[in-house]
């Protein structure tokens, strides 16, 4: 049986990873030295949670949960950047909740 702290950490994980990316491309923009350390901070985050999750938790769990990602790229491209969001889009990010659903379930 899988615990609940390593299910709870999977969008942690994947959060982080987005986030350090946002931070990312704000340095592109702007330069700013504090906004690329930021960016490395969330990055290095989730990818020891990811290191922490390989040894709790399947490999065929812990990977494909990677694809949380795009999820969170595409509601950070729309809050912080003001994408537009289309309907490919979402399609899109609904197959990957379906995907993930089916295996962690």
């Amino acid at each position: 049986m899988i615990s609940n702290l390593p299910l709870f950490l999977l969008p942690v994980m994947t959060l982080f990873g987005a986030l350090g990316s946002v931070f990312f491309k704000k340095f592109s923009l702007h330069r700013k030295i504090v906004t690329l350390l930021i960016g490395c901070m969330f990055y290095g985050l989730g990818a020891l949670l990811n290191i922490y999750l390989l040894r709790e938790l399947p490999y065929t769990v812990v990977m494909p949960a990677n694809a949380l990602t795009f999820i969170w790229a595409l509601l950070l491209a729309k809050w912080v950047f003001k994408e537009t969001i289309g309907m490919f889009k979402i399609a899109g990010v609904a197959c990957i909740v379906s995907g993930l659903l089916l295996l962690i379930l």
